[in-house]
């Protein structure tokens, strides 16, 4: 994830053209609380302009300067921060799939301090913050489902540091399939046990803490275990509880109980 190639801004293709928000942001917000119709028109009638990315390519730019969040609609991206300025070594603190605001707690803080990439092809929404600002001047019921968005982005980034203090490669990286998978089979994107994984070996290295080696050898082994087929980007759970055992997971860090908020 070190390319360092910024999207083409000169002329918007007609798809880039303002539009109604995406309804995999309702998916999410629907797995955790009912949705009242006046919160689901508002979110519908938010203007987004849409937007897509190649491989490796900046959806959101380190800045102090920070006026727009993203909302993810397809493929994955990955939020990226450069640890030695002479090499650019990346490590990867989040993964991003549909569904996710990406960078909805750029709302309130005054600037990123990270940079979001395409991991492969990936599309976005952009909500102007202004907009997002007459939601929570109007909208209490809509504001706390948003804020809970940002508490489970930092419950998965509390996983991961758990997940990296106690388990080994093939558990860690099992894990990590584990919660990828629910995520996605929550916006429908992971039907019959299969979803894809837009990320290199060198990627998941950066993700998960290891070398390539490391990674090569992870997936060798859960492969030869039989628990998933894995090939190129696409993964195919064969054995989804001996996944969840070897990793040791409990989904609740994503929240995923219908109560009122």
């Amino acid at each position: 994830m070190n390319k360092q190639t910024l999207p083409k801004t000169l002329e918007k293709p007609a798809e880039d053209q303002p539009r109604a928000i995406s309804d995999l942001l309702i998916k999410f917000l629907e797995r955790r609380d009912v949705v009242t119709e006046r919160d689901r028109e508002k979110l519908k009638s938010l203007p987004v302009t849409r937007q897509s990315f190649g491989p490796g390519e900046v959806i959101i730019p380190k800045s102090r300067h920070v006026t727009r969040s993203c909302l993810m609609v397809s493929g994955m991206s990955a939020r990226c921060h450069t640890v030695n300025r002479s090499n650019e070594e990346t490590v990867i603190t989040a993964l991003h799939v549909p569904g996710d605001f990406v960078d909805l707690h750029g709302f309130l803080l005054a600037g990123l301090e990270h940079t979001v990439r395409s991991c492969g092809k990936s599309e976005v929404e952009f909500v102007d913050h202004s907009e997002l600002r007459k939601v929570t001047e109007s909208y209490p019921h809509l504001t706390r489902l948003l804020w809970l968005s940002t508490l489970i982005d930092a419950a998965i980034h509390r996983q991961w540091l758990v997940a990296a203090a106690s388990l080994r490669s093939s558990a860690h990286l099992a894990h990590l399939i584990s919660e990828l998978h629910l995520r996605l089979k929550i916006v429908g994107l992971a039907e019959n046990d299969k979803f894809q994984l837009p990320l290199l070996q060198r990627e998941l290295a950066e993700v998960l803490g290891y070398s390539p080696i490391h990674i090569n050898r992870a997936v060798r082994d859960l492969r030869d275990r039989g628990i998933l087929l894995w090939s190129g980007f696409d993964i195919t759970i064969l054995k989804l509880g001996a996944l969840h055992n070897l990793a040791q997971f409990n989904s609740e860090y994503l929240d995923l109980e219908c109560i009122a908020r």
